[in-house]
């Protein structure tokens, strides 16, 4: 997947996040494609759940990327995820402060997350699953929210 690494030009460029909730967003396949996490009212939330937790289950272990406005929030949507899937934590692979715009790699085979600092993303939630046994099941889910999961 290639993330741009210029700013959006206007609120309403394609792709980037609108006020209220994205009416064009029905399925994972949605999602594909957007710069940003799009707004979700509540149906469109657990609707996209229900349709993640079942590619999920179909996957032997997972990657996420966070793309957020501060280490902080990075680290909030992470936890968010492994909780709300039952995930063991991963481990920092620096404890280097890292300032402004971010963007945080996990990988649940190593149990290590890289952040680094990155200005010019979007802001969302990338879910990779991941799976040598059954490798058409293999997909990248997102932008989600960064408070999809809590």
């Amino acid at each position: 997947m290639t993330i741009s690494s210029t700013a959006p030009s206007s609120p309403s460029a394609p792709g980037d996040r609108l006020e209220g909730s994205d009416p064009l967003v029905v399925d994972l396949a949605s999602l594909l494609g957007l710069r940003s996490a799009p707004n979700l009212d509540a149906a469109q939330r657990q609707a996209l759940g229900q349709e993640l937790k079942g590619r999920l289950a179909a996957c032997d272990w997972f990657t996420v990327g966070v793309m957020a406005p501060s280490a902080q929030a990075a680290l909030a949507a992470l936890r968010s995820c492994e909780a709300a899937h039952g995930w063991s934590p991963l481990q920092a692979e620096s404890e280097t402060q890292v300032e402004g715009p971010v963007f945080l790699k996990g990988n649940q085979r190593t149990g290590r997350f890289l952040l680094r600092a990155e200005s010019g993303l979007g802001e969302g939630l990338l879910i990779g699953g991941q799976s040598d046994s059954h490798p058409e099941a293999t997909g990248t889910w997102g932008p989600l929210p960064l408070d999809f999961f809590g």
